[in-house]
């Protein structure tokens, strides 16, 4: 089982502890690649006009100011370091032992700093996002889509992928259409399934939890997969890859509660 997750926008930066070694990041062929990035980054971020060339606001001047120090900041693993909803959903700190140890094996971070980084790997907190137009590398999901395929495709062979990514982050590696399963996430209002955005992220967090912390057998195929989902969210469907698409499980929530059932 391998799963695919992106990166958080925000970042919880590490208090203490040495920093980052590239050689101890999971996927080293990435390692000149993702000097590049650092390197490119770094001048970027020392630019008069960083805030405007990264495309964030002036409320995360702090952030981006810390993209200069990447190589001395303390560097934790790289599930203590994203944050937010999708991150707290999935609570990596609150597993036990074994829990913990099958999502950090299984998880892999689509990144546009690193490229790909395993769930364990010690980074610091950074600010950059795969759409980002970045110096001379150009847009970053473009940058990394050469650099990913050989690992990402040696990673994936025999496994199950199950992709939680969004649609930018997506675009850095085509994971392959066979053994691939996105995940989206819809619920029913006034009697209509409605695709949602607001709790997908929630979802795909408490989704990667239910997937650590099952007594069941490690899903192995899509259908078996489902078969997983169902017994939390036991509407939802599966919709089977095609030429050009990877298969899909919809995870259906329940009717929102404010739905006028007349």
């Amino acid at each position: 089982m391998l799963i695919l997750l992106p990166p958080s926008e925000t970042k919880k930066p590490a208090q203490t502890g040495e920093p980052f070694e590239m050689n101890e990041l999971s996927f080293p062929v990435l390692a000149e690649a993702r000097h590049r990035v650092l390197e490119e980054l770094h001048q970027v971020s020392s630019h008069p006009d960083a805030l405007k060339l990264l495309g964030v606001g002036a409320s995360l001047s702090e952030e981006v100011s810390r993209n200069l120090e990447l190589h001395s900041a303390p560097a934790a693993p790289a599930y203590n370091i994203y944050d937010g909803v999708l991150y707290d959903a999935l609570g990596v700190s609150t597993l036990g032992p074994k829990a913990k140890e099958r999502v950090v094996s299984s998880v892999v971070v689509i990144s546009a700093l690193w490229g790909a980084v395993g769930f364990g790997d010690r980074i610091p907190a950074y600010r950059l996002s795969m759409g980002t137009n970045l110096g001379t590398l150009g847009t970053l999901s473009r940058y990394w889509r050469a650099a990913l395929l050989e690992p990402l495709n040696e990673r994936a062979k025999g496994e199950l992928i199950i992709d939680c990514r969004s649609s930018t982050y997506a675009a850095a590696w085509k994971a392959p259409l066979e053994n691939t399963v996105s995940i989206h996430v819809k619920q029913w209002h006034n009697g209509a399934l409605k695709v949602i955005t607001h709790a997908a992220k929630l979802t795909r967090g408490e989704l990667v939890r239910h997937l650590a912390t099952t007594r069941r057998k490690e899903p192995s195929t899509p259908a078996e997969l489902l078969s997983l989902v169902k017994t939390v969210w036991p509407d939802s469907m599966l919709e089977p890859a095609t030429a050009t698409s990877e298969h899909k499980i919809h995870i259906v929530l329940p009717a929102a509660s404010t739905e006028n059932k007349s």
